[in-house]
């Protein structure tokens, strides 16, 4: 296991040092523009921390991942907000952005199923993952026919209400373990009381409102690529 955990950090280090590199030189390209650079950053961000928490994560560093999720997730809402109100919006934020929300969620969902093997986690996070495949499939799909399918932008959709329970859903559980606690308890003697009962609760709530409003919004997606399909000779 010691090895495994060393193997990924280091993985997880290459990957960082790699795209450093690669947005040093974004950075010299947008330096003109402050602002468009800052929202990018904000993005690229999002990438490296859904790696670095792979790290702290596996070596027991509960209350940094923590925090790295707290911020990388601040962030997923600063970089969009920020993008809109001063026109800065661009296709490769616009890259980044989708890559960066699906790398956090994603890591950190599978190495909490790792962590918390029990059914009423592992299950909804099993099909949330299956549903973010199918959904890449009919936009792949799509994509070869050069026909755009966009991420709807209406301020409450499924999708962003399915975001925001995930978010919810691992600070719960990450704070859980941050404060010395496990999903059926404590393991020692120092976990607060109330996160013993609270966070656990939180946490697989928001797992599974979050199941909920994912395949709702793979309903519409699935109704939105039918249309698009007829149009296809």
């Amino acid at each position: 296991m010691e090895h495994l955990t060393n193997g990924l950090w280091a993985l997880g280090i290459f990957v960082l040092l790699w795209m450093t590199g690669k947005l040093v030189r974004y950075i010299i390209k947008q330096k003109e523009n402050k602002m468009k650079f800052f929202v990018n950053f904000l993005s690229a961000f999002r990438i490296f921390a859904s790696f670095a928490i792979i790290g702290t994560l596996m070596s027991g560093m509960y209350m940094t991942t923590l925090i790295l999720f707290l911020i990388a997730a601040l962030t997923d809402f600063f970089d969009g907000y920020l993008a809109r109100k001063y026109d800065v919006c661009t296709k490769l934020g616009g890259v980044m952005d989708h890559i960066g929300d699906k790398l956090l969620v994603v890591n950190t969902f599978v190495l909490l199923c790792i962590m918390m093997p029990v059914w009423f986690t592992v299950i909804p996070i099993i099909i949330m993952i299956a549903r973010e495949l199918y959904i890449s499939g009919l936009r792949e799909f799509l994509g070869t026919q050069k026909i755009p399918m966009p991420v709807p932008h209406a301020r409450f959709s499924m999708g962003k209400i399915k975001t925001a329970m995930q978010m919810i859903s691992i600070t719960a559980f990450l704070a859980l373990f941050a404060l010395g606690a496990s999903i059926t308890g404590t393991s020692d003697g120092t976990a607060l009381v109330y996160a013993i009962y609270a966070l656990p609760n939180i946490g697989i709530f928001a797992l599974w409102f979050a199941l909920v409003a994912s395949l709702w919004s793979a309903v519409s997606y699935t109704r939105d690529f039918a249309q698009k399909l007829k149009k296809i000779k």
